[in-house]
């Protein structure tokens, strides 16, 4: 404890003067060290110790380590002060807190705490800066306050959580280990320029370095990306109600520490019941200063690894959401003919007049100019296509786009503003757009990977098994095939008052579902590499249902090619293993440059598969999105990076935190606050697990003793199960 307090205590007395751009010491901003401040508390309790004689606790360090356990085994904040009372019982001499409430000081003693900000219920501003004053918004009038309370206790109806993002940067390197390794991606990271293994190791991380050098002059100066999400905190999802965190992520760190939970920076927790949707801007405000504020002034702060004092800048890379929060955040509509953002308005599609949707084909413009299938007609949708790929808008021809929007006004009027064909899908110009850099990011939104696979692996699937309901090949889309003229096999067949549908090869049949389902029902993955998919197959029924997004991803890389390949015709399973394999490689930790070029080909010619095989209904826009992916790995590196299952992981421990229903966003914030102070304070805990030193679960503790000289028995396993003796013969 006393090496925390040391680094906190360096990081604080430091003052920083602007002399011609050379920072020298000043004072820092965690915490504000005044001579009554709760630090000097924390001080006092770091030399006192737990009872007169003892030697191995001080008061500070016994209480970290009983608040770490609690943290660790999940204890109720009942259990935690049962426990104090026992403990102050049976050592009455020893310095504790009376309950959980007071030990909570360590955390106001070490800086960690978040801002209110009150909101205006419908989402049209915030009560803050110029509107701090306001008691009702002044678009749509609706008062701040909850109706029918007291003057003297006056509720807000709507609060944001503001966790200051100075503080949590600057923490980043109070721990000399740490700031270290906020180096790793220029001083350690291997340089190979086939291979990319890291974000650093992109096109857009390099073009920044290059078109921003004073940025990456120092190595320390911190890259983040940006995640936004929606979740139910109850677990009757029959309730409506939708909380979105807003979660940011350092790349400096290595690949090991990079992603990892205790390195993610919760900003925001925007309010429920209802998404913020295109008001989010609203919320982000907060935000968006600091980042500016980072941008073009820095922040002071103290590197524990080099003793020195720097100024920290800071730039957001990229967002990654899922796609309806790719429309939210971008500004771009994610529906309609122009749903792709990527193409823009060079966006394929067609209006499927049963199915009641647009469908996105015509793939087929990808392919080299003088490719055979461009005049094949009667293969794809009756016509030929001599179209060129639509052109990559760079940041100049988007920023030229949103010049045509007009004036927006946030919030819930009910009253829907109709666009002008001039306005593209654009619904707002995106705040993001405050940054000075972000018009020049050559990857400002990733297309969510994880809900790709899962689109496209559920379309599959429930075409194949003939799901009603879900399946892509009903009786609208054979009419749809009939209206358009092609597969003719496909049309629906009148006989008499009977209308029936000719069975299509794409699908399987009686016995073949039920063999299909029995497969499934029986497949074993070794520990940890899946969920158990048996739970989501019933055989009796022939119906897969409840599949999540990774079962889906390893259904899609490792199932589909053995599960197709002895019921479907050759053309169709191979095109399905050819998509199959595309994503097993997308999906690779160390990706090949020259391999990704070649994935560009291989996806264009995947998808004019599809399309020659399944009906015009199957290629939602998701399907679509797939065409781009190889380009975004390219540009922003590997897709564990860029891809949203870790922050999916980080928002199911947020709903374990709610604790208080009626109060769902603060027992969020508390506890993460909570959390968030123990996890700083075990990177100096020594002798107790912690996040930080747990170990994975399947360790077995290295190796054993040679046996008999075979070394393939080295290896220590847990024995389960009744032992038994199997004597081998030479054979």
């Amino acid at each position: 404890m006393d090496h925390m307090l040391d680094d906190i205590r360096a990081s604080t007395f430091v003052d920083v003067r602007q002399d011609h751009g050379n920072p020298s010491p000043t004072r820092g901003s965690i915490p504000d060290p005044s001579p009554s401040s709760s630090f000097d508390h924390l001080l006092e309790d770091a030399r006192r110790p737990l009872f007169a004689g003892c030697t191995k606790f001080s008061k500070l360090s016994f209480i970290v380590k009983l608040l770490h356990i609690k943290t660790l085994g999940g204890w109720s904040i009942k259990s935690f002060d049962m426990l104090l009372n026992l403990l102050r019982s049976a050592f009455p001499d020893a310095e504790l807190p009376h309950s959980y409430e007071e030990s909570k000081s360590l955390e106001r003693g070490l800086g960690f705490n978040y801002h209110k900000i009150h909101a205006c219920p419908n989402d049209c501003i915030l009560f803050w800066k110029e509107n701090v004053n306001l008691n009702e918004c002044p678009n749509c009038k609706a008062s701040r306050w909850v109706p029918n309370t007291h003057k003297a206790c006056l509720i807000p109806q709507k609060v944001l959580r503001h966790f200051p993002l100075k503080p949590r940067l600057q923490r980043l390197f109070v721990s000399a280990k740490i700031a270290g390794d906020m180096r790793w991606h220029k001083e350690q990271r291997p340089t190979d320029e086939a291979s990319l293994r890291h974000p650093a190791d992109s096109e857009s991380w390099k073009r920044f370095d290059e078109e921003h050098s004073w940025f990456a002059h120092d190595t320390r100066n911190v890259r983040l990306g940006m995640s936004s999400d929606g979740f139910n905190p109850f677990s009757n999802l029959s309730k409506p109600y939708s909380i979105w965190p807003v979660i940011l992520v350092p790349y400096n760190l290595p690949p090991w520490l990079c992603m990892k939970d205790q390195f993610m920076i919760t900003s925001l927790i925007i309010p429920g019941p209802k998404s913020p949707g295109n008001d989010i801007d609203v919320y982000l405000q907060p935000l968006v200063d600091e980042l500016l504020e980072f941008w073009e002034h820095g922040v002071p702060t103290y590197d524990a690894s080099t003793k020195e004092t720097f100024m920290l800048h800071a730039a957001l890379m990229w967002t990654i959401n899922d796609f309806p929060a790719y429309g939210n955040l971008s500004g771009w509509s994610t529906k309609g003919k122009l749903a792709c953002p990527s193409c823009n308005v060079g966006t394929d599609s067609m209006w499927l007049k049963y199915g009641r949707k647009h469908c996105y084909m015509g793939h087929r413009r990808f392919l080299p100019p003088d490719h055979m299938w461009r005049m094949r007609k009667h293969l794809f949708n009756g016509r030929e296509n001599q179209r060129m790929p639509p052109r990559i808008l760079e940041g100049a021809d988007v920023v030229a786009q949103l010049q045509m929007i007009g004036n927006v006004q946030f919030g819930k009027s009910g009253r829907k503003r109709k666009r002008t064909a001039e306005e593209l899908n654009w619904t707002k110009y995106s705040i993001l757009f405050k940054l000075p850099y972000w018009a020049t990011l050559r990857l400002r939104h990733n297309l969510d990977v994880m809900h790709i696979e899962k689109n496209i692996c559920d379309n599959i699937l429930c075409t194949l098994m003939n799901i009603p309901g879900k399946t892509k090949d009903n009786i609208n889309s054979r009419r749809d095939l009939e209206l358009f003229q092609f597969r003719k096999e496909l049309h629906l067949k009148v006989q008499g008052e009977r209308v029936t549908m000719p069975p299509a090869q794409y699908t399987l049949h009686g016995h073949e579902r039920n063999k299909f389902c029995e497969w499934l029902a029986d497949v074993k993955f070794s520990d940890g590499f899946a969920s158990n998919i048996s739970h989501c197959v019933s055989v009796r029924d022939c119906k897969i249902k409840g599949l999540k997004s990774h079962d889906c991803h390893v259904f899609l890389q490792r199932l589909l090619p053995i599960a197709v390949g002895g019921y479907l015709r050759t053309d169709i399973a191979l095109a399905l293993t050819e998509l199959s394999t595309f994503f097993k490689e997308l999906c690779a930790r160390t990706l090949d440059v020259n391999r990704l070029l070649q994935l560009q080909i291989d996806i264009v010619t995947i998808l004019c598969k599809l399309e020659m095989i399944f009906p015009p209904s199957f290629f939602d826009v998701m399907v679509h999105l797939a065409v781009h992916l190889p380009r975004e790995a390219k540009l922003g590196g590997p897709v564990q990076y860029r891809w949203m299952y870790p922050f999916k992981r980080y928002l199911g421990k947020f709903k374990r935190y709610v604790k208080n229903k009626a109060r769902p966003e603060g027992s969020i914030a508390e506890a993460y606050i909570h959390i968030e102070c123990l996890t700083f304070c075990s990177m100096y805990l020594k002798d107790i697990e912690t996040k930080f030193t747990r170990m994975d679960r399947n360790i077995d503790g290295g190796e054993a003793e040679n046996i008999d000289g075979f070394k393939i028995f080295n290896q220590k396993v847990r024995v389960m199960g009744v032992a038994s003796n199997l004597k081998l013969s030479k054979r």
